[in-house]
């Protein structure tokens, strides 16, 4: 019974990211990353170290970053995922990376405190955990409300809700910013005509951005999340420049 349910759960989570990734290839989805991609550049240009993982729904180019070595695609089996996994159980030891960027990874998900638990035990301490998510307090955000497209089954959670979680699994809040103030709109000609707006709202950073981007490192001590004992094959990063993912038992 527990086998049946976990397929259905697998089933589910696989279309939803499907559906997801769809959505993300078309005008809207596209001017959402287009703006997110700028400013994850921008706040990587602080982080440092040998490996960043990156867990988004929808197919991408590999983030890269001049500080840091080598960068990873972990998912959902799509083009360009390099580690193939569950939402709830990514195959890596803990402290494996130095930087993890979860790029919607909470709106579209079965259980976002999974992800973000799973996201913040592969951090090292001292490490950074970027977080991009659907602004609720936005056109982006309402536009969830009303859609009849996938956009419709997003999550949004609230960044400070967010931040919050991030307090208890040990992290801290180093910034909070706010992109593509401009609304969701499909015509190209429109979303000329209001660039203005996001510049306007990119130098004022009013909380009503379509998202969010959050920073948090890791402490050195404080609140860690709960080990859960793991039967499965676990991989590590190992130190460059062998850029490979090994496989051992977990303790």
């Amino acid at each position: 019974m527990n086998h049946d349910h976990s397929a259905k759960a697998d089933a589910c989570w696989l279309s939803l990211i499907d559906e997801a990734n769809a959505w993300f290839e078309g005008p809207l989805g596209q001017q959402l990353r287009e703006q997110e991609r700028r400013v994850i550049k921008d706040e990587l240009e602080r982080c440092f170290g040998s490996y960043l993982v990156h867990y988004a729904p929808f197919v991408d180019a590999p983030i890269e970053s001049q500080k840091i070595k080598r960068s990873v695609r972990l998912g959902a089996p799509m083009p360009g995922v390099e580690i193939i996994c569950e939402e709830q159980s990514w195959p890596l030891t803990e402290h494996a990376a130095d930087v993890v960027v979860l790029q919607h990874g909470l709106d579209f998900s079965l259980s976002p405190h999974a992800v973000l638990r799973e996201a913040a035990r592969s951090v090292r301490p001292g490490g950074h955990l970027l977080i991009v998510g659907i602004n609720p307090w936005s056109a982006w955000g309402a536009r969830h409300l009303l859609s009849r497209e996938i956009l419709r089954q997003a999550h949004c959670i609230r960044p400070n809700r967010v931040g919050d979680w991030l307090n208890l699994l040990g992290f801290a809040l180093e910034k909070r910013r706010f992109g593509c103030y401009c609304p969701p709109l499909s015509s190209a000609r429109w979303q000329k005509r209001l660039t203005r707006l996001d510049m306007i709202g990119e130098r004022l950073q009013a909380p009503a951005g379509g998202f969010y981007l959050l920073v948090a490192r890791k402490l050195m001590i404080g609140l860690r999340p709960l080990r859960q004992n793991r039967r499965e094959r676990m991989g590590k990063l190992l130190p460059l420049p062998v850029a490979k993912i090994s496989r051992r038992d977990a303790e």
